[in-house]
C-alpha cells in the first residue's frame, strides 16, 4: 500500500467486516491438526512467511472452501485452492 491506514481506520474497518451477516471468521474445527498434517506432508518445504498463508489455507481446505482472491501469488502453491487475480481478469 502506498499509505498504509493507520491502525485506528484499520481497525474501523475490521469492525465493519466483523458487523457484515455475510461474513464470517475462519477458526480451526476438531479436524485442524488433520488437515494442517496432509497440507504439511504434501509442501514440506513451508517455512518463514509462507507459514502465515499456509495456516490460511489450511483453514480454507479444512471449511470446504476452494476459491481465494489475493494477489498473492504463494497461494498458487497449495493446489486444491483456486487463486483469482481480480487485477488479472
Amino acid at each position: 500500500m502506498r499509505q498504509p491506514w493507520s491502525a485506528p481506520a484499520a481497525w474501523q474497518f475490521v469492525t465493519a467486516l466483523l458487523a457484515s451477516p455475510g461474513f464470517a471468521v475462519l477458526v480451526p474445527t476438531q479436524r485442524h491438526a488433520d488437515v494442517a498434517g496432509e497440507v504439511i506432508m504434501e509442501l514440506p518445504h513451508l517455512c518463514g512467511n509462507l507459514l502465515h498463508d499456509a495456516h490460511t489455507a489450511i483453514l480454507m481446505r479444512e471449511h470446504g472452501i476452494g476459491r481465494i482472491c489475493t494477489r498473492d501469488t504463494d497461494f498458487n502453491q497449495f493446489r486444491f485452492l483456486e487463486v483469482i487475480d481480480l487485477l488479472r481478469l
